[in-house]
């Protein structure tokens, strides 16, 4: 065994003193760190949810929404309902320390009834850029006590950005100069009675545009019912979706019957592409795997 040598005297007094002291210090940290309660974040928003497994804090979720479907683990988790339709009710019989949320979240007389029952709620920007879902990540991982975690992903996301824009970039590059980019209309029909359009500042737009396409609705912001008038007039390319809602809508056959979509130059050959809604709309971690798929997606879709 290894003898340990005091100093002697006054040294030794004075190294017992630091020895001690340190021992203190140590001491109260740690039960300091025992004492801190658990994080019980609720998230509200699938990318939030998304991004928070990302960077291993889903340790600290008590609560998730509807729109959080991804990962699978995920759903075993209790769930407060819509996003835009939340309860008070709901949240606080969690117990959570912390709520996180975008901007699409709401009633807000409900959010602030969470905040009044003393829960800080943090709502993150809904910028539906690239630049945005990595700033929301950082904050994400401010919030859960992971921002190195938080700051390796974002790094690993910059790379995989860059490689799918130079895919998105060499196919624009390959048209020729008769081929003008795509016009591309995203239908929003998750409801059959409630089919909606895209217009500007749309994530739909936002991802329209990164996959070197055109809106063909650029004339309006944000969502509007779809008319046939519209719809013909826009003369779109391609009819983007999601998986949710052309199963909604019946199928391919059952997306063309919503008026004036058969129509058009991309109804009449069917030129219809459907991708998972998380997946395309949600601007979370795995957007530049969405827009690689996207990219390839409206190639095959415009060769066919």
């Amino acid at each position: 065994m290894r003898r340990l040598t005091l100093p002697a005297d006054a040294s030794r007094r004075a190294w017992l003193l630091r020895a001690g002291a340190l021992v203190a210090t140590v001491g109260s940290a740690t039960s300091a760190r025992a004492a801190a309660p658990a994080q019980r974040i609720v998230s509200i928003g699938g990318a939030l949810t998304e991004m928070v497994f990302a960077i291993g804090a889903e340790p600290s979720l008590v609560g998730i929404d509807t729109t959080s479907l991804y990962p699978e683990g995920v759903r075993k988790l209790p769930n407060v309902g819509y996003a835009r339709a939340l309860s008070a009710e709901g949240v606080l019989a969690l117990a959570p320390t912390q709520v996180i949320a975008t901007e699409d979240a709401g009633p807000p007389a409900v959010l602030r009834q969470i905040g009044a029952a003393g829960v800080p709620v943090t709502i993150l920007s809904a910028n539906h850029r690239f630049e945005g879902m990595l700033e929301r990540l950082q904050r994400v991982g401010e919030l859960t006590a992971r921002v190195p975690q938080a700051t390796v992903l974002a790094q690993q996301l910059r790379a995989d950005w860059a490689r799918a824009q130079a895919a998105v970039v060499a196919r624009a590059a390959a048209r020729t100069n008769a081929q003008a980019a795509p016009r591309v209309l995203f239908v929003l029909s998750h409801s059959t009675s409630q089919v909606m359009v895209a217009g500007a500042g749309t994530s739909a737009e936002a991802m329209i545009e990164y996959a070197g396409a055109v809106n063909a609705l650029a004339g309006f912001k944000g969502y509007k019912p779809l008319t046939p008038e519209a719809v013909i007039a826009a003369r779109p390319d391609l009819i983007l979706a999601t998986e949710q809602g052309l199963q909604a809508a019946g199928g391919t056959a059952g997306l063309l019957k919503l008026p004036g979509l058969a129509q058009t130059p991309a109804g009449r050959p069917q030129r219809i592409v459907a991708l998972e809604a998380t997946w395309l709309l949600g601007f979370g971690p795995r957007l530049p795997a969405a827009l690689q798929q996207l990219d390839a997606a409206f190639a095959a879709a415009l060769k066919a």
